[in-house]
């Protein structure tokens, strides 16, 4: 049985581990040239051998998994992109090399199960100023903290929904940074009532209690302030960020009217939740479910022999990730996923519907936009634009509004700003892309090659 695993996050490395063990051979791709998606991502290693009190926690478990790498049936590729998916064939077209290079080579897998664990990238809420140099998502201003221990200004304030805005500013502290304060957008009651329903279901994830409480002890050593029901509403300056404007907002967002205080500031993070990257489970023809793949009890999805792991199917942290990958690299190396596995991803899956419940985004968010602020940032796309355009019976459906105002058609394709157009405007389809990731013109017609030995 011959397994090929895209994406070697928590999700990814949990696949391989337990597909290895169920006698598979695996083939693990991803595009970055260290494995452990953004959850484990770790010093380079020599800032690592100086430091070894930043190496982060959960160390000795991907260390374990990494070693599936080594396995004699596991091949590695680092820096690997998968942009086609030939659905009558079921074959995977592959291009090797650094993405930003040239001579990448072109190569094709043809296995008898893929597990598709392509994660999810951060989902940011526009406002006034969002698109000025300082203004960051959560996910990159921590990437550069823990990737190559760079701080994104020296006066930072983090501001979103959700707990990941605290590891984030645990990071940019460990960088040097002056955090200013930590939003969160969800008033207490809201987050109460998410995490308080069924208390008893709580013990099994102590380990996240013990994740908060350092999180929590960290900001009160900075005198960081933790501060709820309040949002990043406007970002102003000429050049760049020089200040942002935050607001208390009501448990739907709204703003509440003269509660607006302005934070000097070089920089700004802002993260409210994750949008999955399904590009790839489209192009093979898997069935969706409010933008996020679906999956049968084996992590199966429509299509047979595709399996699909960690945040294409739901939100739901490295944790659910790792469980789901167990169970389905377990399930396409074809053997049957057993009662603790599955337990213990089900058990995962209700920490993940908690955080969602604790940390929702609240509908009158829209509320903070201005007739000319960006949305689409790669068009410079208005939300008077696509309001006037949503609005006009010329252009139906959201197809037509994609062409009459160009939102979602730039370099991103829509990862960025594709929820919001849809929240805002109704709706919005998911075409089939033959092409998935970008291919430079004389790649595409490049020879391919056929699987290597």
């Amino acid at each position: 049985m011959n397994v090929v695993i895209v994406g070697a996050g928590p999700a990814g490395l949990a696949a391989a581990e337990h597909a290895l063990r169920a006698g598979a051979r695996v083939t693990v791709l991803d595009q970055a040239e260290t494995p452990g998606g953004q959850y484990h991502r770790m010093l380079p290693e020599v800032y690592a051998a100086k430091r070894p009190d930043r190496i982060q926690h959960g160390r000795a478990d991907f260390d374990r998994r990494r070693r599936v790498l080594a396995h004699p049936r596991c091949r590695w590729w680092p820096g690997s992109t998968v942009w086609a998916f030939d659905r009558a064939e079921k074959r995977v077209h592959v291009l090797r090399g650094p993405s930003d290079g040239s001579g990448r080579r072109r190569l094709t897998i043809v296995p008898d199960a893929l597990i598709l664990a392509t994660g999810a990238h951060d989902r940011t809420l526009p406002f006034p100023g969002w698109e000025l140099p300082g203004v960051y998502t959560a996910g990159a201003a921590q990437a550069l903290a823990k990737g190559e221990r760079v701080a994104i200004g020296g006066r930072v304030l983090v501001a979103g929904a959700g707990p990941f805005l605290l590891p984030v500013a645990e990071s940019l502290l460990g960088v040097g940074a002056e955090v200013v304060a930590v939003l969160e957008a969800n008033p207490a009651s809201t987050v109460r009532k998410g995490w308080s329903s069924r208390p008893w279901r709580l013990a099994a994830h102590a380990g996240k209690a013990g994740e908060l409480v350092r999180y929590a002890a960290t900001l009160a050593r900075h005198r960081v302030p933790y501060l709820m029901g309040r949002a990043v509403i406007e970002a102003r300056g000429a050049d760049r960020v020089r200040e942002v404007v935050t607001a208390k907002v009501r448990a739907d967002w709204s703003v509440v009217p003269g509660t607006e205080r302005t934070y000097e500031v070089d920089a700004v993070c802002v993260g409210h939740g994750f949008s999955p990257q399904p590009e790839l489970a489209v192009a093979a023809g898997c069935a969706l479910d409010d933008g996020f793949v679906r999956v049968d009890i084996a992590q199966q999805t429509t299509v047979d022999g595709v399996f699909a792991a960690g945040e294409i199917t739901g939100i739901g942290g490295a944790i659910t990730a790792a469980a789901e990958g167990a169970v389905a690299g377990r399930a396409a190396a074809g053997g049957t996923p057993d009662a603790a596995l599955l337990r213990a991803r089900d058990r995962a899956r209700t920490f993940a519907e908690r955080l969602a419940a604790a940390h929702p985004i609240g509908p009158a968010w829209r509320s903070w936009l201005h007739e000319d602020t960006i949305v689409c940032r790669c068009e410079e796309t208005t939300y008077g634009e696509l309001t006037r355009a949503a609005g006009d019976e010329s252009c139906p459906g959201p197809h037509a509004l994609k062409l009459g105002t160009r939102a979602g058609l730039g370099p991103c394709q829509g990862r960025i700003c594709g929820p919001t157009v849809a929240e805002l405007c109704g709706g919005a389809e998911r075409h089939h892309r033959p092409i998935v990731q970008p291919i430079r013109l004389g790649e595409l017609a490049a020879r391919t090659e056929g699987e290597p030995e």
